[in-house]
């Protein structure tokens, strides 16, 4: 009796011990998982921190700024305006008249940033050279590289009214004009959106050539060549065939270039100054002028200036993204 008590205290005493081993294992795993699970973060948490600090939080601060009468160069603290920037904004007509000189702009850019990359990118991947494919690509390279402010010398220099190159070869090679009619590009004139959009185009041709080569090189070979071998002509094998698989690379260089057409400022500062009547005075440098040239620099209408501005480029965007979106 007495070994068969002790045998069964003993099984207890193991069976104790075997759950409280569980226990402990099991508690060890969870704290394995959760410290696997945070480990990511702990990785992330530099990211995180920049992108809360450097973009969710001026972000908010402008959102913030949009309501008051927030004035830098005012001694008086900031008051609590509620829509009342907004219903200015919306009421004065160069509001309107700016936001439809940058879309005029966007609508002279985009189509350049899709059709001449796209129809470069098809005629070098069909080049089967490989050091012929390379020197393509570094030379289209070439624009994407040279410094913003280079490029703005240079091609101001190139629209010079009198000495740029441009007229030059319109003038004395071609013939078309003369000195005393040849073309105004700079300077606020009905040229000067064109010929900043052609800058544009041509700075980043290379660039967005890459983007559409990257596209054709995921697609496999044998799609094209079974359309081939099935009657299709190269026009109906680049339209039904090559051109949906590039749909998803499209909606990325629309909708990036969209953005950064619509917020165009360098340029127009540049090429067109502040001049009000002129049409490089888009909604964006309408609200540098009020923040930051005229009067007491009047920032909170400014930010709703800006904050008007974003929320049409957003409403847009997601309209591209439906259009551009892939089917395939």
């Amino acid at each position: 009796m007495d070994n068969r008590g002790g045998g069964a205290g003993g099984a207890t005493r193991m069976v104790g011990v075997s759950m409280a081993q569980a226990t402990a294992a099991v508690g060890y795993g969870r704290s394995t998982s959760i410290r696997q699970g945070l480990a990511p973060w702990v990785f992330l948490l530099p990211t995180l921190l920049f992108f809360i600090g450097y973009q969710i939080y001026p972000i908010i601060r402008v959102i913030w700024i949009s309501f008051t009468d927030f004035e830098f160069l005012s001694n008086e603290p900031a008051n609590w305006v509620g829509f009342a920037n907004y219903i200015e904004a919306i009421n004065d007509p160069l509001m309107w008249k700016s936001l439809w000189r940058a879309a005029l702009f966007t609508m002279m850019f985009l189509p350049g940033t899709i059709i001449l990359p796209l129809l470069l990118a098809v005629l070098i991947d069909r080049v089967t050279q490989p050091r012929i494919a390379t020197v393509y690509r570094v030379i289209l390279l070439i624009p994407a590289v040279i410094p913003s402010t280079l490029v703005f010398v240079l091609w101001k220099w190139m629209y010079n009214y009198q000495v740029g190159p441009i007229n030059h070869f319109l003038v004395e090679v071609l013939g078309i004009f003369t000195v005393y009619d040849a073309p105004q590009w700079l300077g606020g004139t009905p040229l000067t959106l064109p010929a900043i959009a052609i800058m544009e185009v041509w700075w980043g041709l290379g660039y967005h050539t890459i983007f559409f080569l990257a596209g054709l090189a995921a697609i496999p070979k044998d799609l094209p060549e079974a359309a081939r071998i099935d009657g299709a002509n190269e026009w109906q094998v680049f339209w039904h065939v090559v051109l949906p698989r590039l749909a998803p690379i499209m909606m990325i260089l629309v909708v990036l270039r969209f953005g950064t057409a619509m917020a165009v400022i360098d340029e127009y500062l540049i090429f067109g100054g502040f001049n009000r009547d002129t049409p490089t005075y888009t909604w964006t440098i309408f609200m540098y002028d009020q923040a930051f040239k005229l009067g007491l620099w009047r920032q909170g209408f400014a930010a709703a200036i800006g904050m008007i501005g974003s929320v049409a480029m957003v409403f847009v965007m997601i309209f591209l993204l439906r259009i551009f979106r892939s089917r395939d």
